[in-house]
């Protein structure tokens, strides 16, 4: 009874303490998914800061934030996640070979083997040790392993497509912060040279008011709107290195410098040759979210199946080979041994009769997430359509934008010119000076912005339609 009583305690007492090593959640794994959305390994830290030291174009940006951007890796290990679960399903449908082994102490003594015939003599013990090879086959499952394979395979493909989608998103968002950046950058010189002239202005208008051709009024109104446009450039750097900010996180990189050198030119031919209407077949032949959408709901239609198969029967091989040993045997005759090999197979089947309704249950489940599952891909159309409509207007928007605020600015620039004479010749007041020089700043200031606009609308084209453009 002691021998029992501590047999039964060990496995309890060291249930808590099976993992002699757990894994540390926050250690960096050791794992390269086979799936990389950037072809290449990932870029090290040190490596990525030293290519974000040196001015960078938005094709360098592009690849750095690819290969280095957390939320991309993670839904690169989704994908290698998704791709494991496929295989241990397909797995499911193989046979299995495996080694038992147990210690076994009865309170009487036990036969060591079954008797073969009528009066064969037999080794008995209170403790018999075992070891046998189990192998088992599913035969039969009507159709549950097979689909709940295709299913898992339906959902690898999935996270594929979510996984590009991530990346196409990614290179949007690169790619509006960017341009973001350039405009920024254009908009701060447009101040600092609004800056200078109204320096200069100001040094012209204290001439004139020593030879008592001014109002001191001139002066004070000049320096009013030299303190505005000062506190401007502050606000605009401020917004400027946010925006640098954003964009080495989206790189997924730790700038030390604090801001990142930008390289390339606000594009003013941005066009593209898809009309809305080839848009929206692009869209829906190619694009990544759509096609993992289609997808799910293909695997949850397998999961139909699965919950199906639950009314079916399961039949299945088995088989295995071993040995018992009887350790002390308190009865062994004459021409007998201790030990002995057994062996079986045969075939099983487990046939469902009665189950509470819970087979039933599921497969009204199942059943509802498909519904659930076709009426989110009928919605993801119309967001689908709604995208691409929306893109093709924004680009349309911004280039008639661009060519009407073109004009605009040469007509500021025109006007502040005659004002600025009409002034220095005494035949204009400051006002008309101060408001033409305010009007050429909101002018380059809503032109710049424009052609950000212009660019980012032909990049939220190529997301809207999954379409990479040349």
């Amino acid at each position: 009874m002691f021998t029992l009583l501590a047999l039964t305690g060990i496995p309890v007492w060291f249930s808590g303490c099976a993992m002699l090593s757990p894994t540390d959640p926050y250690r960096p794994v050791s794992f390269s998914p086979a799936i990389n959305v950037a072809g290449s390994s990932r870029a090290s830290q040190a490596k990525a800061e030293s290519l974000a030291s040196r001015s960078i174009g938005l094709a360098d940006a592009v690849e750095i934030a690819i290969a280095n951007n957390p939320e991309l890796a993670a839904t690169g290990h989704d994908a290698e996640a998704a791709r494991a679960r496929k295989d241990a399903a397909f797995g499911a449908m193989l046979p299995a070979l495996s080694a038992e082994g147990a210690y076994t102490h009865h309170l009487d003594d036990q036969r060591l083997v079954p008797a073969r015939f009528n009066g064969e003599p037999g080794v008995f013990s209170d403790s018999i040790y075992s070891g046998d090879l189990v192998l088992k086959m599913p035969l039969f499952a009507g159709g549950r392993l097979i689909n709940e394979t295709r299913a898992a395979d339906l959902l690898r493909r999935s996270s594929e497509h979510r996984m590009v989608r991530a990346r196409d998103e990614l290179i949007f968002n690169v790619t509006s912060i960017f341009y973001g950046i350039l405009a920024q950058e254009k908009l701060i010189g447009s101040l600092q040279f609004s800056r200078e002239a109204l320096d200069s202005h100001l040094k012209r208008v204290n001439d004139l008011i020593a030879a008592q051709k001014a109002a001191k009024v001139d002066r004070l109104r000049t320096e009013v709107r030299l303190s505005d446009v000062s506190q401007k450039i502050v606000r605009e750097k401020n917004t400027l290195a946010i925006q640098h900010r954003l964009l080495a996180n989206l790189m997924g990189i730790e700038t030390t410098s604090g801001t990142l050198a930008v390289q390339g030119e606000l594009d003013r031919a941005t066009t593209v040759s898809l009309t809305v209407g080839d848009g929206m077949n692009i869209a829906m032949k190619q694009r990544p979210d759509y096609l993992a959408a289609r997808k799910e709901l293909e695997a949850q239609a397998r999961r139909v199946d699965v919950a199906r198969a639950g009314h079916t029967p399961a039949v299945s091989l088995f088989g295995a080979y071993g040995g018992r040993w009887a350790a002390n045997p308190s009865e062994q005759p004459l021409d007998t041994d201790d030990s002995e090999d057994v062996g079986r197979v045969g075939i099983g089947i487990e046939m469902p009769l009665f189950q509470g309704g819970r087979i039933q249950a599921r497969v009204k489940e199942e059943r509802a997430k498909l519904a659930a599952a076709q009426e989110r891909l009928l919605g993801l159309e119309l967001q689908v359509r709604l995208e691409v409509e929306t893109a093709f207007l924004n680009l349309a928007s911004s280039m008639e934008r661009v060519q009407t605020l073109e004009k605009s600015v040469e007509q500021a620039e025109e006007s502040l010119r005659i004002e600025q004479q009409k002034y220095d010749l005494g035949k204009g007041a400051i006002v008309d000076v101060l408001d033409a020089q305010a009007a050429l700043l909101e002018a380059q200031t809503n032109y710049y912005r424009a052609l950000a606009d212009l660019n980012v609308a032909r990049a939220q084209i190529e997301l809207a339609t999954g379409e990479r453009t040349p």
